[in-house]
């Protein structure tokens, strides 16, 4: 009987199969996640649980079009079809080698249940991390070119979990969080974190943003509406059929750090479209820049100009002498005057100011072996950047030139439209994808919010999009409280690399005493391994780092990993990471913490076992405090192994960073 018995089970099963699908059910693959579409009185919606607890109630989807009925009410599940995948890839770049992507797909085709029966599909996505849902149009006979004015998308959340968020209008995403339940917040950009009632952790963004506005989202009750940035007509966004929206993401982690090392996004984001990537590199790099934001030097022409010939040979002699791959300099371009910001149209790509030679310099880096790095200052006018961008790139190319900042300082692009409109997303895509076809690199400033596309373009390194290090110069409020780098990897760092330009070892300023960095030396080490980017400045002037046996760090760390873990973090509080070398068997700590002094214990069992390590130890010295003695750091060299725990003690406002050399790799010093 025992093979009837069985072939009776498996049929029952196959049955049973057959009613989850047609009742539009899916779980992720480990099956903790389970996601449910229904209609209920004409509306099309959805519900999760986790572990069988509620995590999302029945949110409702839908769209509102100019002149033409919303896509809302009347609905009807026409079919479901199921599909799932589990494959491995490797990163060009990133915070890991390899990335699995193994998900559980559902397609529900929708339909309007009278005439003209327009219809779209939605296809959902369920990871053992989290999920994402896109909406697709195909071409039909109804549904041609089309607005949307708002999309109906909702999250309805059982409880008023406790939220860290940035509120929406606040330009260029360069804000402090704040951290309230939902039903206190404003209207957010996201990323926004939350933390759960019961337990949990949970980040909503959006992967695949490619022809669409910006999400936000604004509360009613413990309820998350959508709201898209609008162009200046209003309307958010302009498709035609066939036409698909970007994903919208929600990681589910049991602890911040697996928020943080969720692949979620880069997963719902497009393979990578360049052939031969062997010229994307990841790399260190100083400049002319921080002098600028603390106004010992300017930008523009004049006596004080800081990007002139002579200058920028001496970045570029520093950056030889310490293995530092690249040199930044800004403002060597003609229009950078005292009213750039308004008339855009002088700035010329391919003109320099008479104090700087770009052939000499050019050439000197060459010959010292140090990348030197473009600079596209667009002032947001783009139609004037999109006339010069084939010729600038191919100017920068003639001079060696393989890395390209570019900025967008102005609240609107072209005077009317926001950065994270449709109209935005357009103009960035195409920088990227000329950038591509002319094998240039791009550090994007003043950018649209990261959502994984450098995994279908990794030209695409990284952006600022973050209240970075700049603010310490002269911001009225002071600058950046030491709170703010135990929150943002959880938060704006879930969107991609970040481009905070951290490393600053003089923390006076005589020109803007109200502001400063509040930090401590063995805190702006840590920064190295806590905030990610590919490209990572140390952001100081030479003569600040010049004899700093902390400089060590930043010469030593690299900035392109093989793992990423986070053995302890409290968001808001502190944060400790671990990352392995890519290219070596080395591993490197990098620990925050905000106001208060904190030891924290971390059981060194990422190393690998059998193997005896030199920690290589940076930390806060004696009496070391962010307000009143931040110059205090120690360093000790210590043999470990991965039985070992590592008293990681921080002072107010302080941090530590370590390097495990492994012993073929342990320098002689």
């Amino acid at each position: 009987m025992k093979k009837p018995l069985s072939i009776l089970f498996a049929a029952l099963a196959a049955l049973l199969c057959t009613a989850c699908g047609s009742s539009g059910r899916v779980c992720s693959p480990d099956g903790t996640l389970c996601l449910e579409v229904a209609e209920r009185g004409g509306r099309i919606g959805y519900s999760v649980t986790r572990r069988s607890a509620p995590l999302l109630d029945f949110s409702t989807l839908g769209f509102e079009l100019l002149d033409a009925p919303a896509l809302r009410e009347g609905l009807e599940i026409t079919g479901t079809s199921r599909d799932s995948r589990d494959e491995t890839w490797e990163t060009v770049w990133g915070e890991q080698r390899t990335v699995r992507s193994h998900y559980n797909e559902l397609r529900v085709s929708v339909r309007e249940s009278d005439a003209p029966r327009r219809r779209f599909d939605v296809v959902f996505r369920l990871f053992d991390d989290g999920y994402g849902f896109r909406f697709e149009f195909p071409e039909q006979p109804h549904l041609g070119e089309f607005a949307i004015t708002d999309e109906l998308t909702e999250y309805r959340f059982p409880s008023d979990h406790n939220a860290w968020w940035m509120p929406a209008r606040e330009p260029y995403y360069e804000s402090l969080a704040r951290h309230t339940p939902i039903s206190r917040m404003d209207t957010v950009n996201t990323p926004l974190t939350l933390e759960c009632a019961g337990g949990g952790y949970l980040a909503l963004h959006e992967a695949d943003l490619t022809d669409y506005a910006k999400m936000s989202l604004y509360p009613d009750g413990t309820t998350l509406r959508c709201h898209l940035t609008p162009w200046s007509t209003g309307v958010k966004v302009y498709a035609r059929t066939p036409f698909r929206t970007p994903w919208r993401t929600m990681i589910v982690a049991d602890t911040p750090g697996g928020l943080v090392t969720s692949r979620l996004m880069l997963n719902l984001n497009e393979p990578c479209r360049i052939e031969d990537t062997s010229w994307i590199r990841p790399a260190k790099y100083v400049g002319i820049w921080w002098s600028m934001h603390l106004f010992q030097e300017t930008w523009a022409q004049g006596p004080r100009h800081g990007a002139t010939t002579e200058n920028a040979k001496r970045y570029i002699d520093f950056a030889a002498e310490h293995g530092i791959e690249g040199v930044l300099v800004e403002g060597w371009n003609v229009g950078w005057d005292g009213e750039w910001t308004k008339n855009t149209d002088r700035i010329r790509f391919t003109e320099p100011y008479p104090d700087f030679d770009i052939e000499a310099v050019a050439g000197y880096a060459a010959q010292k072996g140090v990348e030197l790095i473009g600079h596209h200052e667009t002032g947001a006018d783009t139609k004037n950047y999109e006339a010069q961008l084939e010729e600038a790139f191919a100017f920068y190319k003639n001079h060696g030139v393989d890395y390209v900042k570019t900025g967008y300082v102005n609240v609107l692009m072209d005077g009317k439209e926001l950065h994270d409109s449709q109209y935005g997303v357009r103009h960035y895509r195409r920088v990227i994808e000329t950038a591509a076809r002319c094998g240039m690199m791009i550090d994007n400033h003043e950018p649209v919010m990261p959502t994984g596309i450098e995994r279908t373009w990794p030209n695409l390194m990284t952006q600022e999009g973050v209240r970075g290090q700049e603010y310490n110069a002269w911001s009225p409020d002071g600058g950046n409280p030491p709170e703010h780098t135990t929150v943002v990897p959880f938060l704006r760092g879930l969107a991609g690399p970040m481009d905070y330009t951290f490393g600053t070892f003089r923390f006076d300023n005589p020109v803007s005493p109200f502001a400063r960095v509040q930090s401590t030396i063995a805190r702006e080490l840590a920064h190295y391994v806590v905030i990610y980017s590919p490209l990572q400045m140390a952001s100081d002037l030479p003569e600040n780092y010049r004899g700093h046996k902390a400089f060590d760090f930043i010469r030593d760390v690299p900035t392109d990993w093989e793992r990423t873990l986070v053995p302890a973090a409290v968001i808001g509080d502190y944060a400790v990471f671990v990352r392995q070398d890519r290219s070596s068997e080395d591993w490197y700590l990098g620990a925050v913490t905000d106001e208060e002094p904190r030891t924290v214990g971390v059981p060194l069992t990422f190393l690998a076992p059998g193997v005896t390590y030199t920690a290589q130890i940076y930390a806060d010295g004696e009496g070391a405090d962010w307000k009143t003695n931040p110059y205090a750091v120690d360093y000790e060299e210590r043999p470990v192994t991965a039985a070992d725990t590592l008293t990681v003690s921080m002072a107010s406002g302080g941090g530590c960073a370590v390097r495990f050399a492994a012993p073929e790799k342990t320098p002689i010093r």
